[in-house]
């Protein structure tokens, strides 16, 4: 079975999962002024839910009133059942979270860090801190000083704290800040298997195109508002698909395109298309434009006289439509 029957599979069954985190109408206020204007969302058990937003969305804000570090003035969080405000401690039995980077004790090693988290909470066992330190991959380095691990092994180290109690939600706040791109890819993967093994997990990312290949969901919220929750597929797929021409008379081409109203040029400035593929198509003209169209418009340009040395369809990224949504908003 490939990625995408999994991903099908996965998409399938998520609908009939338990809500594991559901958010109900949250909204804050701080000093009068309104910053969060009303949050909702579900996350269900077994899935990857991404949380997207530009600077000052409220992303943070809304991850601190998940944890209890402060209260909504309106709504209501719920922990597999339980309320965040009136029953903090039952509610968040089931929640481990990392909020920005895990903070550890350099010149301890990893298990005597996980050792001094343990006696923080009731019924942690050694064979416990066994199977979290199998689980995130660290038994070589295990008993080696903290100040000595790479970035991305403190990042698995502070998730195996995470885990110690055994939680149904883990919460995780820009987790691949800092990490180089196989470190990216070796989170994208260990949390994938998180997921699989029934755990949920929240994560806060400003990376659009880590999110789009992680989550199976995503809320996108701006100005203290979520503006879109939904399938990553399926919010994608409310994007433009380009459809990119090189031809051998770029300039006729144009013009035929611009003359056609069924046509939409874009602008280089208007696109977010990897530049490592318009690298190769020198000239390429970016068009919207219906799929069904393409075959006619080729016929049109040979009889013209102009080749058409390349067509290629470009599926939108996760990033068109969050910056449709944000109005072009910067995220962070």
């Amino acid at each position: 079975m490939d990625g995408k029957e999994t991903a099908a599979v996965r998409d399938q069954t998520s609908h009939h999962r338990e809500t594991v985190l559901s958010v109900q109408g949250v909204k804050k206020k701080i000093g009068g002024k309104p910053i969060i204007k009303g949050v909702s969302f579900d996350v269900r058990a077994g899935e990857i839910f991404g949380f997207l937003g530009p600077n000052g969305s409220g992303k943070t804000t809304t991850i601190r009133m998940l944890v209890d570090l402060i209260k909504p003035t309106e709504g209501r969080i719920l922990v597999c059942g339980e309320d965040v405000n009136r029953t903090p401690e039952r509610a968040l039995r089931h929640v481990g979270c990392i909020v920005e980077n895990p903070e550890m004790y350099g010149y301890l090693t990893g298990w005597e860090n996980l050792e001094h988290f343990a006696r923080m909470q009731e019924g942690i066992t050694h064979e416990r801190i066994r199977e979290v330190v199998e689980t995130v991959g660290m038994d070589m380095r295990i008993h080696d000083k903290v100040k000595t691990y790479s970035l991305g092994m403190r990042q698995r180290l502070g998730i195996a704290q995470a885990l110690l109690g055994k939680p149904k939600l883990l919460i995780l706040d820009e987790p691949t800040n800092g990490l180089d791109p196989l470190g990216i890819k070796e989170l994208r993967e260990f949390i994938r298997q998180l997921a699989d093994g029934g755990m949920s997990l929240f994560i806060s990312s400003h990376l659009l195109s880590e999110i789009q290949l992680m989550c199976d969901r995503v809320a996108i919220i701006a100005r203290g508002e979520v503006i879109a929750v939904g399938d990553v597929d399926e919010l994608v797929s409310q994007a433009d698909t380009y459809t990119v021409w090189q031809l051998d008379k770029p300039e006729e081409g144009h013009a035929m395109l611009a003359a056609d109203p069924e046509v939409r040029l874009v602008k280089e400035t208007e696109h977010r298309i990897d530049e490592a593929l318009l690298a190769g198509m020198p000239g390429a003209i970016i068009t919207v434009m219906d799929e069904d169209r393409i075959a006619e418009r080729v016929r049109r340009f040979v009889e013209a006289g102009i080749g058409v040395r390349t067509v290629q369809r470009v599926a939108p990224s996760l990033e068109e439509l969050f910056l449709r949504l944000t109005e072009g908003e910067r995220i962070g």
